[in-house]
């Protein structure tokens, strides 16, 4: 009996002893656990955030994410398409104005050397001219060449304008238009309607729709003058005093 007393004492004593050590290391873990827990913060059971919304962001009940401004994309996206439809225009309008210009330029871009080849044109009718119809039978047959080849000449120098959308016209017997003809002189002549071109001292040319240079012509003055309205033919007698048509002077 004394020999277990004497070894059961030992025993208590050493549990005794270890009891302290063991609450205190169960009072650091509770320490540790609680600072563990404090810093991890409360955690939703299904997953989910405090706010409700899942763990990207998005709320399940609108369906996108609420940074988004859907009024404003969509307003940007109208003014991105307004500006492309007028940028569409404006390079329409713009390809319209290009072809217009190049179609110009073919047609008159040759107005300046075409003026110029009138005065050829003018000297050669002036050569022919200078020869009356009647007076070709008597002439050498040197002469009649030579004149034949300034009528070929003045041919081919026309067909040479025609190509190149130079025209000639001769506005005799035509009414007097001071768009395309200018009036150097009026004529007396009662048979005649008033304003009409009845000598052509220069024959004009057109060069696609527009004048290259107008016909110089002579008037009739004091003849009967179409009514106002009327038709063809229908006449009435000149108003006094009636001057030259626009663009003339008198002898």
């Amino acid at each position: 009996m004394t020999d277990d007393k004497a070894g059961a004492a030992p025993a208590h004593e050493a549990t005794s002893a270890s009891a302290p050590e063991t609450a205190a290391a169960s009072a650091a873990y509770a320490a540790t656990a609680a600072k563990a827990e404090a810093a991890a913060g409360p955690q939703n059971p299904a997953g989910q955030n405090p706010s409700g919304q899942n763990p990207s962001g998005q709320d399940p009940a609108a369906g996108q994410n609420p940074g988004v401004d859907v009024a404003a994309l969509a307003k940007e996206a109208a003014e991105h398409k307004d500006r492309l439809l007028r940028t569409l225009a404006e390079m329409e309008n713009l390809r319209r104005r290009t072809e217009r210009e190049v179609a110009d330029a073919r047609t008159y871009g040759i107005s300046g050397f075409a003026r110029d080849m009138l005065a050829v044109a003018d000297n050669l009718r002036r050569a022919l001219e200078a020869v009356s119809a009647e007076s070709r039978d008597t002439l050498p047959a040197p002469v009649k060449s030579f004149l034949e080849g300034v009528e070929l000449t003045e041919r081919e120098l026309l067909k040479a304008f025609e190509r190149n959308g130079v025209k000639k016209f001769d506005p005799q017997g035509q009414k007097f238009d001071p768009n395309v003809h200018q009036a150097m002189f009026e004529i007396p002549d009662q048979t005649t309607p008033n304003g009409t071109v009845v000598q052509v001292v220069q024959a004009g040319y057109m060069i696609g729709e527009r004048v290259l240079r107008p016909a110089l012509v002579g008037v009739s003055k004091g003849g009967p003058k179409v009514a106002p309205g009327g038709a063809a033919g229908e006449a009435t007698a000149p108003a006094a005093g009636e001057g030259l048509p626009p663009g003339g002077t008198t002898t």
